[in-house]
């Protein structure tokens, strides 16, 4: 009885869990450079005295699908798309890198760039900050050149380079923050074969049919997992009454 009762929660338990994760991916679908969580089951052993007898399910989401979205022509000069494998570097609030592929940019009256969530990208030396400028042009190795304001279209300053990384696959985890972090917490060194497309952006990497139909599958487990626990319910309160009969 209570083994049937066991699994049926802890089936649930991981059910919603996973359900939480797909919702997430769905609820990104449209979020530029976004990277799907994928959900990873498994069995374990409870721990504790005696022979192990119990068997949990775990439900986590410790892969991320690093495959590429689409690229949207966008014509605003800020906008980058990374090409192929590779991500752009940015400063985390409490110090040290993440490393995402949304490069809609942004610019502050001071003129500091930033990504579309307000992190300092960084650049050669650290966060790129650029002088008033006429015009901006970003080059596909990420290198920065302005035309200074007030000069003409032929003085051309090349002010940085936006950092651009490729880590390895198994070197990184989604973060806190819903970037990509390198899980040892050591700087990543720029790689000169990452590069970028300058007036394009890349969609979320999200396949919204798929999700959908991965929400709709776990609401029918769930379902078998309630049902499980209502018949442990039933059975228990039968053993019940044959014990007062007798």
């Amino acid at each position: 009885m209570d083994r049937l009762l066991y699994i049926s929660t802890v089936g649930a338990a991981n059910i919603e869990r996973a359900q939480a994760l797909h919702a997430n991916n769905l609820a990104n679908v449209s979020t530029t450079g976004f990277r799907a969580d994928l959900a990873r089951a498994e069995s374990r052993w409870v721990e504790g005295d005696g022979h192990p007898a119990r068997v949990y399910g775990v439900s986590e989401a410790e892969r991320v699908d690093l495959s590429s979205g689409v690229k949207q022509a966008t014509g605003r000069m800020l906008d980058i798309a990374v090409e192929g494998e590779g991500f752009i570097a940015v400063e985390l609030p409490e110090g040290g890198e993440g490393f995402t592929r949304d490069g809609a940019l942004r610019l502050d009256s001071l003129g500091r760039l930033y990504s579309s969530k307000g992190l300092p990208v960084l650049g050669e030396g650290g966060p790129i900050a650029l002088p008033p400028f006429e015009s901006i042009v970003i080059g596909g190795d990420g290198v920065i050149t302005v035309q200074p304001e007030g000069q003409g279209p032929d003085t051309l300053v090349q002010v940085d380079r936006i950092k651009l990384v490729n880590p390895p696959a198994d070197s990184i985890e989604k973060g806190a923050h819903g970037l990509m972090q390198r899980s040892d917490d050591l700087i990543e060194p720029p790689d000169a074969n990452v590069k970028v497309v300058s007036g394009f952006l890349e969609s979320s990497n999200v396949n919204a049919v798929n999700e959908m139909t991965e929400i709709l599958s776990l609401a029918r487990q769930f379902e078998i997992e309630v049902r499980m626990m209502q018949t442990a319910q039933q059975n228990d309160e039968a053993a019940s009454q044959l014990l007062r009969v007798g």
